[in-house]
């Protein structure tokens, strides 16, 4: 799984979750943190607030293989 955070369409950057911790409080929320902390100056200069997505990469891919 992976956290990413876009400002609009961008994606900023995505970070590598643990899927045994996802359900703790806070866990989420450390990683938040410190990318709206690494990232502050670039929020300040956007129009938009960030937006922050989990993604579960583990999933196999539904698309059909050729023949």
């Amino acid at each position: 799984m992976q956290l990413m955070m876009y400002l609009g369409n961008d994606l900023i950057e995505s970070v590598p979750l643990d899927t045994e911790r996802i359900s703790q409080p806070g866990y989420l929320g450390q990683f938040k943190r410190v990318l709206k902390e690494k990232y502050a100056q670039l929020i300040r200069e956007s129009s938009v607030p960030p937006e922050f997505l989990v993604v579960n990469t583990n999933q196999a891919s539904n698309k059909e293989q050729p023949i």
